[in-house]
């Protein structure tokens, strides 16, 4: 295991954010020195191309052991929906073990926004290797980076921030419905076990 490396660990919304091998780099400067030359080279070169493309209301820090793009508290105060002490993450780049990876958040659960990038970089030749919103490669030369600047340019901070709220209010209207469902279905239960007390009274025999 590399030097300032110190294990595993998931974000708060697992299978998202995850970076397998965290860093304890204290700045992203640090955390850049201590990879490997080839390493270093990857990461500086996407890392250059999402500094281009980044809306000024983002900011670069250290996050979840890698180095991590997101909308500060002073922009966006109730921060990260599964963590509010962290700021909301848009963007992540990290060194694996076995690979380097790339974050977009901007495209999970943005149907349109995810096909676009998933077309665009189709038409690349290149192949997509990609989860949820984790893009793994090990050389640059994997990676559409026009592609990808163009992902973090067409999402600034204002646009991002509208769309997690979108999606939270959809969650949270969908997990009341399911409630109501389920608080609808206990009433009627109940109902029916005083309209037939005979089968009430067998069912708690058995019992």
């Amino acid at each position: 295991m590399r030097a300032g490396v110190t294990g595993e660990v998931t974000s708060p919304c697992a299978g998202l954010y995850t970076c397998k091998m965290q860093s304890n780099a204290a700045t992203v400067q640090a955390y850049i020195a201590s990879l490997p030359a080839d390493r270093r080279a990857a990461i500086e070169a996407v890392r250059k191309v999402i500094l281009k493309n980044l809306d000024k209301d983002y900011v670069e820090h250290m996050s979840y052991g890698m180095i991590g793009y997101s909308v500060p508290h002073s922009v966006y105060p109730p921060g990260y929906h599964c963590n509010p002490e962290h700021a909301l993450p848009f963007a992540g780049l990290a060194s694996q073990k076995n690979y380097m990876s790339v974050y977009l958040m901007c495209t999970y659960g943005n149907v349109s926004h995810l096909k676009w990038f998933q077309e665009a970089w189709a038409k690349t030749g290149k192949k997509l290797d990609m989860g949820k919103c984790c893009i793994r490669f090990r050389k640059v030369e994997d990676l559409a980076l026009d592609v990808i600047g163009e992902a973090i340019r067409k999402v600034p901070a204002k646009k991002y921030i509208a769309e997690v709220e979108a999606g939270l209010a959809k969650h949270r209207e969908s997990k009341g419905e399911a409630t109501r469902a389920t608080s609808k279905k206990s009433n009627a239960g109940k109902a029916a076990a005083k309209k037939h007390p005979v089968a009430r009274a067998t069912k708690a025999k058995q019992k």
